[in-house]
């Protein structure tokens, strides 16, 4: 991706706009228009991406003549029928190919001369997601209905409470994100939930967001406006949901380790503080996935968070954009080219649920030795006992579990010397052997993994007392040679370490 003129960008990019229509006829021909006739900032493309929710009312003939129209400007996709805003939005969003994406609803409410304010911030590299406030200090605004204000002030600060935002328009239509951010997002509601939901979930990754005023031209309900009191309820509904539950990436960006407990934010860092202790202060993380581990361990004389998949890579330059202090890489384990930059060039080469998913880990764990430097590391993070595999395993793309003696056996095959190993998450084994092997499910339920990540500072007490093996296999081994001389941690290193072994905190 270039830079444009404006800021981050040199090269021409393009703007997204997402528009849901249903039964809006009147007003949905001078929407494109004006949508077509905005003047965007240098530099800046643009695609209509319309989706018509089963229209009923004549609006899918002026849709179809603008897209023959206007065929190098607009993505027309017909659903079959209606399903509701969140629908059509999710619809939109898989066929959007711009830089950048922005919500817009197909009457006349938001203006669309509004768009460069909007996406001023994305454009300087300052955001993730920006809002188009209709209650700050701006232009102008309609002045409609007491209740219908109050409603959304109430509802705006409710969200605010539980994702601790200080939005002043959750509500809003205008939402503009960085479209390799916004596709991570999975969006499960079909109807007005999506707002609240989309709210709750960018509050959880973290990203950076920021809010711009914007005019408002609002509907009154004789002039066709939707939105009910019934979609008031709904919303409260899924501010409470989405704050219990931690659905905020899609099965795509996702990482796969740890048994499912990859969103339990505190067993990720007791894993990081099991790890810590043998890191070292060059570092290449495979499979780093959404970068949830990466964090915990941060910082690093260099750090380098590796996958292979561009989904999660994509969520990977979103996180790097936030910390300079990580570089981001795509490498296959299993291809030895994709660690020619690196050969050399680091101490540690750590993977946490990696070989498993592998077809041909013994290659991969050949490729590893060859880009350590002599006396270098290798720390992994296994999942323990054959016995155990079981459809859980399948679900979450694993093709085998690990045995102590055929890790040996896998170590010495590719020239690593095995130091030690152990048993992690011995408290996670009984409900393992419950849920995969004795009820053959595929997933936990989202309030176990809840529970038991509430619980870590219980855990991590008796985890080395209980008489069954651990769940996952804490592997470190070296490549034989004189290690390079240690460099001296810094004060800084020391203080962060610290605090990442205390803190509870969510991925990026």
């Amino acid at each position: 991706m270039g830079k444009t003129r404006t800021g981050l960008y040199t090269t021409r990019v393009k703007l997204s706009v997402l528009i849901p229509v249903y039964n809006e006829r009147y007003l949905v021909g001078e929407l494109v228009r004006r949508v077509l006739a905005v003047e965007l900032p240098a530099g800046l493309e643009r695609e209509l991406v319309i989706v018509d929710d089963g229209s009923k009312d004549g609006t899918r003939t002026i849709l179809e003549d603008l897209a023959r129209k206007h065929p190098e400007s607009i993505v027309y996709v017909p659903q079959p029928k209606n399903q509701g805003k969140g629908a059509a939005i999710r619809t939109a969003i898989a066929r959007a190919s711009g830089e950048f994406c922005i919500f817009q609803d197909a009457d006349l409410e938001y203006d669309p001369a509004d768009y460069p304010r909007v996406l001023a911030p994305l454009l300087e590299g300052k955001a993730d997601v920006v809002y188009g406030s209709r209650f700050l200090p701006g232009e102008r605004r309609r002045v409609l209905y007491f209740w219908h204000s109050l409603g959304n002030t109430f509802l705006t600060t409710l969200s605010n409470l539980f994702t601790d935002l200080n939005l002043s328009d959750m509500e809003t239509c205008y939402k503009a994100f960085r479209t390799e951010v916004l596709k991570t997002i999975p969006i499960r509601s079909d109807c007005f939930g999506l707002e609240p939901e989309i709210t709750a979930k960018v509050a959880k990754r973290g990203l950076r967001i920021y809010e711009v005023p914007i005019k408002y031209d609002g509907r009154t309900y004789a002039e066709g406006k939707k939105i009910t009191w019934k979609d008031g309820f709904r919303a409260l509904y899924t501010i409470v949901k989405y704050w219990l539950i931690d659905d905020v990436y899609d099965a795509h960006a996702a990482p796969r380790h740890l048994d499912g407990l990859d969103r339990a934010h505190h067993v990720v860092r007791w894993i990081g503080d099991e790890l810590r202790p043998h890191l070292g202060h060059r570092v290449l993380e495979l499979g780093a996935g959404i970068g949830a581990m990466s964090v915990t361990l941060l910082p690093r004389d260099r750090y380098i968070a590796a996958d292979a998949d561009e989904r999660r890579l994509a969520v990977l330059r979103n996180l790097a954009l936030r910390r300079p202090d990580i570089e981001i890489a795509k490498i296959d384990p299993q291809r030895a080219e994709d660690f020619e930059p690196y050969r050399g060039a680091v101490d540690t080469v750590l993977g946490v649920g990696v070989l498993e998913h592998l077809g041909d880990d013994a290659q991969a764990l050949k490729n590893i030795a060859d880009a350590l430097a002599p006396g270098g590391k290798v720390l992994l993070i296994l999942p323990q006992s054959p016995a155990l595999f079981a459809p859980m395993d399948e679900t979450q793309g694993r093709k085998r579990r690990y045995a102590r003696a055929d890790v040996a056996a896998l170590l010495a095959s590719a020239g690593l010397e095995l130091e030690r190993s152990r048993g992690l998450l011995r408290a996670a084994w009984p409900g393992w052997i419950l849920n995969s092997v004795l009820m053959r499910r595929h997933r936990f339920w989202k309030i176990e993994l809840k529970c038991f990540d509430a619980l870590v500072g219980l855990w991590r007490v008796i985890d080395g007392w209980l008489p069954w093996p651990g769940l996952a296999l804490l592997v470190v081994a070296r490549k034989p040679g004189q290690p390079p001389a240690p460099v001296p941690e810094t004060a800084r290193q020391r203080h962060d370490a610290a605090a990442h072994s205390t803190a509870a905190g969510s991925p990026p």
